[in-house]
């Protein structure tokens, strides 16, 4: 059957309307896709019948100007998510982006960071010796765990989430508690390529589940009778990760926080020291240091080679909101969401939303679009979950990230709003809280990388500059077995196989490269500093986050003496979150996602293509793409 997607004038970005159709256009009963317009109107009707916020008839004609006119969005996790029974049976977790915890017990902490992976949550985790060393021992002998794929097995492992999370918490307990081995059975677990239903896609088989557990056993029982190190628990946990990535799941963000004297952790991911495991890439690596004079030169070594680790300071994250604002304390955060810009509890969850600032005409509106994303977000923070102390933690937080996008493309004028905003929502939460029984929320504001969300709307991702100039070629993935893909082709873009880092093809994505630019007088990583760059993030911390604000500020080796200096001088009292990346490290790659070109390549390009405005599909070969959907990290 074929069907046409069409929608209601909308403020597209450049690839605003293909990453829509990629990501968060979804099935509707009658076997259509859903549009822009189709898609609000979901929200709505989750807002209402699962968040239980009454809206008036105004209220919603405001709400569906505010997303047509991209001046402000819920979290691409509620576009994908709101008005489906994925909300009514999972609650909570089904609509929040990113998680933390801490390992400070041999199974709870591996066993809800698994099952949150594999909902489609990022979670980060504290593996600091002061929680780490909280394990018991491990068992002074070696075990025996054996697959026997028989009913007589000790254990048959269910075809569910909560089956693969159950067996990882048996392989724990029997190192840790009981002693003893087991034998467990996949019989039960869909074999590789068979459909999955509800998030998706084609089930993985058993084997990479297996084969994660044969390491984490490994891990584990190199430890015997002796307490686990850090680097042995960040070993675990991204091995999690690599099961979950391969048990259908194209992302599972993680970030590990360590000492910053553990000099193991600091080596990691040192790939220029030799071998190292592959499952250490599955997680973003930083240190918690409250003064970066203490920091070592192992820290700064991974400015030269290798990775370079990003800086935590729980510390000042504790202390304040925003830097200098002393009344909204936050004393037990203990981490952050993998992208750090939230400061988390243990066992705690973040809920976003974006804030298109360069699209805001007046003040007013501004007031108007922060108070209508803060009431969405605050009824959704008081659904249920499964893991009772996360329900517990989010329920009483109500900690959210009203974060804001286009910060290099916003007026002083807008800029000038960020303050007096926040100043406003914060007495508004107070009155709101009051009337509707809710508490008071820990913290409101943030800066997010926004990755796809800033795609929709075509303005410069976050507290970020543009990476490849004004103009510049966007490459995008999609599946290859997507229709889209043909529609690209008829429209004269760009298409080909994605290749992996040795050169050969992944033949099931296929990358589209897209002519893009953006208004004049956009700034690029070229033309700021690295210094520039983090002023930057030190006023949005300053002015509008009282969570933290994300941001990767790139850097020349030539800088390092310079930042090292300035780092030293400003981290403890200004930043609560600071990552890094070396200017060119990519340029291995190919199939950069931005490349810059020259004004005369965009217009040659540009011609030889027709822009994508509408899109016909055979509906029985379509394949929902949405991250957050199929359990991969929503990092929008």
């Amino acid at each position: 059957m074929k069907v046409r997607m069409t929608e209601r004038k909308v403020k597209w970005g450049p690839l605003g309307y293909i990453t829509h159709a990629r990501t968060y256009s979804r099935t509707k009963k009658d076997g259509t896709k859903e549009t822009f317009s189709d898609g609000i109107e979901r929200e709505l009707f989750g807002i209402s019948k699962q968040l239980k916020l009454v809206l008036t008839e105004d209220e919603k004609e405001f709400y569906r100007d505010m997303r047509h006119n991209m001046e402000g969005s819920v979290a691409g996790r509620f576009m994908w998510q709101l008005g489906t029974k994925t909300v009514d049976q999972l609650g909570l977790p089904s609509l929040q982006n990113c998680a933390f915890t801490v390992v400070d017990h041999p199974i709870r902490p591996f066993t809800w960071t698994m099952d949150m992976l594999m909902l489609g949550s990022g979670v980060g985790y504290s593996i600091k010796r002061e929680h780490v060393f909280k394990l018991p021992k491990v068992v002074n002998k070696k075990l025996k765990i054996e697959r026997f794929d028989d009913k007589q097995a000790d254990f048959i492992v269910p075809d569910t989430r909560e089956g693969w999370v159950k067996l990882l918490g048996k392989v724990l307990k029997a190192h840790f508690y009981s002693g003893e081995g087991f034998t467990y059975s996949c019989q039960l677990i869909r074999g590789y390529g068979e459909d999955i239903k509800g998030f998706g896609g084609v089930a993985s088989g058993p084997t990479i589940l297996v084969e994660g557990l044969e390491k984490i056993i490994e891990v584990i029982q190199n430890r015997r009778g002796k307490q686990l190190r850090p680097i042995d628990c960040l070993d675990i946990m991204n091995i999690i990760g690599s099961i979950v990535v391969a048990g259908n799941v194209r992302r599972s963000a993680q970030i590990a926080i360590g000492d910053y004297d553990d000099l193991e952790f600091l080596k990691a991911k040192r790939w220029d020291l030799g071998p190292i495991p592959n499952w250490r890439g599955m997680s973003n690596n930083s240190v918690d240091c409250y003064d970066a004079k203490l920091l070592p030169q192992e820290f700064w070594d991974t400015y030269q080679q290798g990775e370079p680790y990003g800086l935590i300071n729980i510390s000042l994250s504790k202390k304040v909101g925003r830097i200098g604002e002393y009344k909204y304390p936050d004393p037990r955060v203990e981490g952050f969401n993998p992208c750090a810009e939230q400061s988390l509890e243990d066992k705690e969850t973040c809920c976003l939303a974006e804030v298109y600032l360069p699209n805001i005409k007046t003040y007013e509106r501004f007031k108007q679009v922060i108070t209508m994303l803060y009431r969405v977000n605050k009824h959704s923070l008081a659904l249920k979950c499964h893991h009772p102390e996360t329900q517990e933690v989010v329920n009483n937080n109500m900690r959210m990230g009203i974060g804001i996008t286009g910060v290099m493309m916003a007026s002083d004028e807008q800029l000038s709003w960020l303050d007096p905003g926040y100043t406003y929502l914060r007495e508004y939460d107070k009155t709101y809280s009051k009337a509707m029984g809710f508490p008071v929320s820990i913290k409101l504001t943030t800066v997010k990388p926004s990755g796809t969300l800033s795609l929709l709307a075509g303005v410069t991702p976050g507290v970020h500059p543009s990476v490849a100039g004004q103009y510049y070629i966007r490459r995008i993935t999609i599946s290859s077995s997507s229709p889209l893909i043909e529609v690209c082709k008829s429209h004269g873009y760009h298409v080909e196989f994605k290749e992996n880092f040795d050169g050969t093809l992944d033949r099931s994505s296929m990358i589209v490269e897209f002519p893009c630019k953006y208004p004049d007088g956009v700034p690029s990583f070229d033309d700021l500093t690295v210094f520039e760059q983090l002023e930057t993030v030190k006023f949005m911390q300053k002015n509008w986050s009282d969570n933290s604000v994300s941001v990767t500020a790139y850097y020349t080796k030539e800088d390092l003496p310079a930042l090292k200096e300035y780092i030293e001088e400003n981290f403890a009292e200004n930043f609560k979150t600071l990552s890094f990346l070396l200017q060119g490290s990519t340029s291995g790659f190919k199939q950069l996602p931005e490349e810059p070109i020259s004004k005369e390549q965009y217009e040659y390009l540009s011609a030889k293509v027709k822009p994508i405005e509408s899109v016909v599909i055979n509906e029985e070969d379509f394949e929902d793409l949405g991250a957050c959907g199929i359990g991969g990290c929503p990092i929008k």
